[in-house]
């Protein structure tokens, strides 16, 4: 068989899309690092954290909760 100077061109262009993919699915597709946060908490979250653990009693929340919401 002659493929003159495009020797199986082909066969190099789909491991081409293959790398590609393969890159693509490395670096772009979304996974969570351990020990790392999921997601940015809110001022909300953190000021019902404070009170569930007994930081802050429920008049200074009632208080901070408004002062957020304005």
């Amino acid at each position: 068989m002659y493929y003159d100077h495009y020797q199986f061109w082909g066969m190099h262009f789909g491991w081409w899309i293959i790398w590609m993919l393969f890159l693509f699915w490395i670096f772009f597709t979304p996974y969570s690092i351990p020990g790392q946060k999921s997601k940015k908490e809110t001022p909300i979250d953190i000021l019902n954290k404070r009170l569930a653990s007994g930081q802050i009693d429920k008049e200074e929340y009632e208080e901070k909760k408004k002062m957020l919401e304005k």
